[in-house]
């Protein structure tokens, strides 16, 4: 039974990777959260499991219409799996959740009503952890104030997968690497609405964590790409061109030394001794390297947008 994209208002995407005696428990929750309160569609993103996840879905996909499920032919990661869903979601509300049942099914019901407030983002806000202090709660915390500070979106728990979201917020935000913690900062910089609701958060009881220490430092890296989206995607050369002009103000520094060092200075140290002098040198041509690949940036950008159709701004709407 494929049901009508009309009828359907809440789609709900559940990722998941090896998690088959979470599966059957996290399904009823969410059946019984959403049963009677919306018209919904259960997306579960197979992201490469090798147990028996796959099979307990394609079970539930033929007893509920309400289920639909995407296999991957390999693990490709959490931010594709979330992507795919989105892409295949049919409601205008969709809501990311994991299937490791440490998200609560319960709270999608407040986080949908309000987005009827005027929002177009809620997230989740796990106040209450149970994770471990060492591997997860401090680096994420460590985490969260870096992303707000340099992303200017204060949120308390950037890394809580069960958010809620416009359709048309998801339709203007691409994924890539592992940036799908940071769709609410990509979305506030296109003028989206955002809060934030506690959220419950449970111990885990099956199953074991996908992510630990190891993904700290592609978040690092994930935020620097991220910010130079927000602040520098459309003018490029701007960051280059300070760069350059950095460069430029160090070597003239550095040059009047050498020059002083040769002709004032008692010591008249010779200038093809003076590292400094090779120090010149390499400012002078950073300088220009910064300059011709702020060009470069730029050609590639203005190639991006209008190879897309693809406008530099966002409209809310339009009154005529």
């Amino acid at each position: 039974m494929i049901m009508d994209r009309q009828a359907v208002e809440v789609s709900v995407v559940i990722p998941l990777l090896n998690e088959q005696d979470n599966i059957k428990p996290m399904y009823e929750q969410l059946t019984s959260a959403l049963a009677g309160v919306h018209d919904y569609e259960l997306i579960f993103v197979d992201d490469g499991s090798k147990d028996n996840s796959y099979s307990i879905l394609s079970e539930f996909h033929n007893t509920d219409s309400h289920v639909k499920v995407i296999r991957f032919r390999k693990n490709f990661g959490q931010t594709a799996a979330l992507s795919a869903g989105f892409a295949h979601a049919k409601g205008e509300v969709v809501i990311a959740i994991d299937c490791d049942q440490q998200n609560d099914p319960a709270d999608i019901p407040q986080m949908v009503k309000k987005l009827h407030e005027g929002y177009d983002v809620v997230s989740g806000w796990r106040k209450k952890r149970h994770d471990k202090a060492m591997t997860r709660l401090l680096p994420s915390k460590i985490a969260n104030w870096l992303i707000a500070k340099i992303t200017a979106v204060q949120l308390h728990d950037f890394g809580c997968t069960l958010k809620a979201y416009r359709r048309e917020v998801l339709s203007e935000t691409r994924l890539y690497g592992e940036m799908h913690r940071f769709i609410p900062a990509l979305a506030s910089w296109a003028g989206a609405r955002i809060c934030e609701v506690v959220v419950n958060h449970r111990p885990r009881t099956a199953g074991v964590a996908k992510y630990g220490l190891g993904r700290t430092w592609k978040v690092v890296l994930d935020l620097i790409t991220v910010k130079f989206l927000g602040s520098y995607s459309t003018k490029p050369i701007y960051i280059f061109g300070g760069m350059g002009g950095i460069a430029f103000i160090c070597s003239i520094f550095s040059g009047l030394a050498v020059l002083y060092q040769k002709f004032i200075s008692a010591q008249e140290l010779p200038m093809n001794r003076n590292p400094l002098l090779v120090l010149t040198a390499m400012l002078i041509t950073a300088t220009i390297q910064f300059i011709l690949m702020g060009l470069l940036a730029e050609l590639l950008v203005r190639t991006y947008h209008e190879s897309q159709n693809r406008p530099t701004y966002v409209i809310r709407e339009i009154l005529e």
